[in-house]
């Protein structure tokens, strides 16, 4: 389990987000404490990702109110979100895959220190982002990658360097989505390890199909069941409830 100090750092109010006639938020109530890792787990179509798209920026949201550390982000864009401290990551590997590894880290790093439009110093003479990146490499494991094109990686290293990306604006809020897909048990393995590890120290937020995954790494899980949270728990709570078993998880928490 990580420390957390009992202290909200994401707080979601009455969240509401409707396409038409369709509700696919129908009044979300979550809140994420400061050093903890979060779950939100759910069947296909809950809203999960929709969920995600609120709190980051890339939708504004019908009703309702997120807060970043007590301050209202909902309808800002992603960008002033991010500079805000939340970064995330997505279903779908998000790299440029005709650059190195380290120019992914690279970009990242300068957008935090707003060099990504100066013209006139080389970034090769930005000896400051050059030792930031090289952290990050070692921090994702991808120091022996460094000059490999991303689109040459392996899926699970394309993964770590999404994760690196995110963390490049040095959040206190990294949000997840399903970081796990498409990985074998063993990249699932080694990505779930690199995860502990990153998480130390920031608040986590992650939506995850794989509930070995979910109970091994999850301080607390929240349910979204049909844009409703149904429960919030600790993961031996959210393995025994009753309303949870049948409305989603079923027979794979059965010993």
């Amino acid at each position: 389990m990580t420390s957390t100090t009992h202290s909200p750092i994401l707080t979601i109010k009455d969240l509401h987000k409707s396409f038409g006639e369709s509700h696919i938020m129908r009044g979300v109530n979550l809140t994420l404490e400061k050093g903890e890792r979060h779950a939100i787990i759910g069947p296909n179509g809950a809203g999960k990702s929709t969920l995600f798209h609120l709190i980051s920026g890339l939708l504004r949201p019908s009703s309702g109110t997120i807060h970043l550390d007590s301050r209202p982000i909902q309808g800002m864009d992603p960008q002033r979100i991010n500079r805000l401290g939340l970064a995330r990551s997505f279903q779908i590997t998000n790299v440029f895959p005709g650059l190195s590894v380290f120019e992914n880290l690279r970009l990242g790093v300068m957008r935090r220190h707003k060099l990504d439009y100066n013209f006139w110093r080389p970034a090769s003479r930005a000896t400051a982002v050059t030792a930031e990146v090289d952290v990050l490499l070692e921090n994702v494991r991808l120091s022996g990658q460094r000059d490999t094109l991303a689109g040459e990686l392996s899926y699970s290293e394309q993964r770590s360097l999404e994760i690196g990306i995110a963390l490049a604006s040095d959040p206190s809020v990294l949000l997840l989505d399903e970081p796990m897909a498409g990985m074998s048990r063993e990249e699932t393995d080694y990505t779930t390890g690199l995860i502990k590890e990153l998480s130390q120290g920031r608040s986590l937020m992650i939506v995850e199909h794989d509930m070995d995954v979910v109970f091994s790494l999850s301080d607390r899980i929240s349910v979204l069941v049909y844009g409703q949270i149904i429960a919030t728990g600790t993961p031996e709570e959210i393995r025994n409830n009753k309303l949870v078993q049948e409305a989603y998880l079923g027979t794979e928490v059965q010993a």
